[in-house]
């Protein structure tokens, strides 16, 4: 069997990839390997240290913090969120998705903070990107690849997502990324704090997961992995340097995708959620809560309208549970995403197994890229044999 570091070398060496950290881990033992380099000059070498745009696998992180705030009793699933989100008070829905976004209807109920965590307000990506609605989300929102600098502030932000109408009703369909933008600003103003402070002050700092946030300080840039795309020509193209994009606080944190952190950063955070909440006998989040977020909420036809994005798959809070074991590394109940940065991170809690794998190459799309599945091919070898 080949190890984890052959597996990230394999790519390294055929330019797919200028480098890449995975970690693979079961209970106390973890393998950890780190290749290549943080750019295509190859001048600084990848290490377990390197950090990276984590791009959706911030989503389990903001619905953690949606359910501390579920705890603390500020907030409850069942409540609509046009309390603290206004904005969202008369949502209107186009009459048919494929419609003109002016011919609309209203919506026939509140959106809920559960409509959020479970992606069925009515907002973000089908199947199908052609449709008139999602053109708005990416011209008026920037939704899409996350750049940081370039979104308007939460409360402009929200105004400009007030004019958009619904995709389908509350309740009716998954859509993929932009609940998880909504469930940060409603973070925001149900504590009365900044999100990026109340992440670090609830789950950042308890974890231990000192170089995760919104920005990379001067003082660790030199740890900052470059961030291409392939480009026509078959070499790879900088989509945002290390001093580019994430080296200053953004107006707007994206709490779909905005995230930096490590290798050691997230598994912190995949402890805990194995742990059922607990981080060094601390109980950040309570056991029931953890079983809500790793557990399929949708059903059976809204998983099939979704399979471009969830084949084999269902979605729990933040993050998708396999709910059919379609390749080795799919165990019925494994949970968490991937990142289209070139990130990907899982726990199963049958195993008490994570795995993680950080490159920075922009997916082409929801399909999992070579270097990922050898690396989940390699994780389930791996927990096969433990």
């Amino acid at each position: 069997m080949s190890n984890l570091h052959d597996i990230l070398q394999t790519y390294v060496g055929n330019g797919s990839v200028p480098g890449a950290v995975g970690l693979v881990a079961r209970g106390d033992r973890v393998e950890v390997a780190a290749a290549g380099s943080a750019g295509v000059d190859g001048t600084s070498p990848m290490a377990r240290d390197s950090i990276f745009r984590v791009a959706s696998i911030t989503k389990p992180i903001t619905a953690a913090a949606v359910m501390m705030l579920v705890e603390d009793g500020r907030i409850a699933l069942e409540d609509p969120v046009r309390r603290w989100l206004p904005e969202l008070a008369s949502p209107t829905v186009v009459r048919t998705p494929a419609g003109p976004v002016d011919d609309v209807v209203p919506a026939v109920r509140p959106i809920t903070v559960a409509d959020l965590l479970t992606f069925r307000a009515g907002y973000g990506f089908p199947s199908d990107f052609s449709l008139p609605v999602v053109g708005l989300l990416f011209s008026e929102l920037k939704q899409g690849p996350p750049q940081p600098q370039l979104v308007a502030a939460p409360d402009e932000w929200m105004a400009a997502l007030s004019r958009i109408p619904l995709l389908h009703q509350p309740g009716e369909a998954w859509l993929y990324n932009t609940c998880s933008d909504i469930l940060g600003v409603l973070i925001a103003r149900v504590s009365g704090r900044p999100l990026p402070e109340f992440l670090a002050e609830r789950l950042f700092e308890p974890l231990g997961m000192a170089d995760t946030g919104f920005e990379v300080p001067v003082g660790k840039i030199d740890r900052f992995t470059g961030y291409y795309r392939p480009d026509p020509a078959g070499g790879l193209e900088l989509v945002d340097a290390p001093g580019g994009q994430w080296s200053s606080l953004p107006a707007f944190p994206s709490a779909a995708g905005g995230l930096v952190s490590t290798v050691d950063d997230w598994h912190s955070f995949a402890r805990m959620l194995l742990a059922g909440g607990l981080a060094d006998g601390r109980e950040l989040l309570s056991p029931a809560s953890v079983r809500q977020m790793t557990t399929d909420q949708l059903t059976q036809p809204q998983r099939d309208a979704s399979r471009l994005f969830l084949e084999g798959q269902g979605w729990g809070f933040g993050g998708s549970v396999d709910v059919e074991a379609i390749d080795p590394w799919n165990v019925p109940g494994r949970y968490v995403w991937v990142g289209g940065t070139g990130t990907a991170a899982h726990i199963t809690a049958s195993t008490g197994a994570v795995t993680i794998l950080l490159s920075q190459l922009e997916m082409a799309g929801p399909t999992a890229p070579a270097l990922m599945r050898d690396f989940w091919q390699h994780a389930a070898s791996a927990s096969s044999q433990a």
